[in-house]
């Protein structure tokens, strides 16, 4: 396929995603009007997908120079083709390899960004190892991981407003909950092209994402048992009605393992040892850390990929686990990935556009560091999309 062809098809999906991005229209009117980004070149490192085209065309109509890269794995090249028709600086491409992102990141930093649109924090680190803070006004932070990050690694080092978007209640319930929850049992459907109903998992984390994953399953018809060290995330998951018990427990009992909670080493090569022959793997966090690829990939006899986004890895012991998505978040994985729902990512988009504008005219006003997104900027949103729900009607 040529690039014009690439970026012809890219243009023709995110066409379809436009269309039912309601919020995202009415932002774009405003800030065509107001302009509020003009002069500003945002740095972005975020998945690069149909519905994030949208987002990147409603900071560009505010007047932003968009300069960005997309996260490992997950790129779309057709959506990369199109939006470089628009005149924005993208790098990166679906087959990267993890040091060709991470050298995409640097070229983003490059291009001396004066706004962050980051996930992950991969961005703000890059920023706080260079030394190049003084020339950033603020950004945003897309992800719990990344707020992690910030206010662990990064701490006190970041000295310009930082605002995580999933700290935002309405990110929480809208995306994380609802969206992440559809999003991973499409994904898990489509990829492996299995049942759900009377099939047992394994949710490792009972925040937001894991409690829409759990519930979702469950609804579907699947049995759901949940790993969760927090004492109350752990009570409500009981209280919810899924059986809860610890990793090595729940091993053999599992068909399916995914893990949801955005910290390293959550399931670990000692566990996946005691699964029964042919338990699958997968992981919804941004990070691929949460399982431990790596040692599994150590410890293995043997390993092909069955099909796309879809490995079999061979133990000592006789058994095999298959693992999608190379651990990588397997609900951006596989072909034609959808991710979280266009609804779920016009509010997830809006909080990420108004919280920018935020940043942009009155970065003074806010805090350094990490902090949420304003009281003020949910609840407008809250209304706009209660509108758009036609939940009166």
């Amino acid at each position: 396929m040529t690039d014009t062809d690439l970026a012809a098809r890219g243009a023709a999906r995110v066409d379809w995603i436009r269309s039912r991005m309601p919020l995202l229209a009415q932002a774009r009117e405003d800030l065509a009007a107001t302009r509020p980004f003009a002069g500003h070149r945002i740095g972005m490192s975020l998945h690069i997908e149909p519905k994030t085209a949208v987002l990147l065309e409603t900071l560009a109509a505010g007047g932003a120079e968009i300069v960005g890269t997309g996260n490992h794995g997950s790129t779309q090249d057709d959506v990369v083709a199109f939006l470089q028709t628009l005149g924005m600086t993208l790098f990166g491409r679906r087959d990267d390899t993890l040091e060709e992102h991470h050298a995409n990141v640097l070229r983003v930093l490059d291009a001396q960004p004066d706004m962050l649109l980051d996930n992950g924090g991969d961005l703000a680190a890059g920023v706080v190892a260079r030394g190049t803070e003084a020339s950033l006004i603020g950004g945003t932070e897309e992800t719990t991981s990344g707020g992690d990050r910030l206010r662990g690694e990064l701490s006190g080092a970041v000295p310009f407003p930082m605002i995580v978007i999933n700290d935002s209640l309405l990110k929480a319930i809208g995306e994380n909950k609802h969206a992440v929850g559809q999003s991973v049992v499409e994904s898990f459907m489509r990829i492996t092209n299995l049942m759900v109903p009377g099939r047992r998992f394994v949710v490792f984390g009972y925040g937001w994402c894991g409690r829409g994953v759990a519930h979702y399953l469950r609804a579907l018809g699947g049995k759901v048992a949940v790993v969760e060290i927090d004492e109350l995330k752990a009570f409500e998951a009981a209280l919810d009605g899924f059986r809860v018990s610890d990793g090595p427990s729940l091993a053999p009992w599992g068909d399916v393992f995914i893990t949801a909670t955005g910290h390293a080493g959550v399931l670990p090569v000692e566990v996946v040892e005691q699964m029964q022959d042919g338990a699958v793997l997968a992981n919804c966090g941004h990070f691929p850390w949460e399982i431990d690829v790596a040692g599994l990939r150590a410890a293995a006899v043997g390993s092909r990929e069955i099909i796309d986004a879809v490995e079999r890895i061979d133990l000592p012991n006789g058994r095999h686990v298959v693992l999608l998505a190379g651990g990588r978040m397997f609900n951006l994985a596989g072909r034609e990935p959808k991710g979280n729902s266009l609804e779920s990512m016009d509010l997830g988009f809006l909080l990420q556009t108004l919280s920018l504008e935020r940043v942009a005219t009155d970065a003074a006003g806010l805090v350094a560091g990490a902090q949420p997104v304003p009281d003020d900027i949910d609840r407008t949103i809250a209304r706009r999309m209660l509108a758009a729900l036609h939940a009166g009607e």
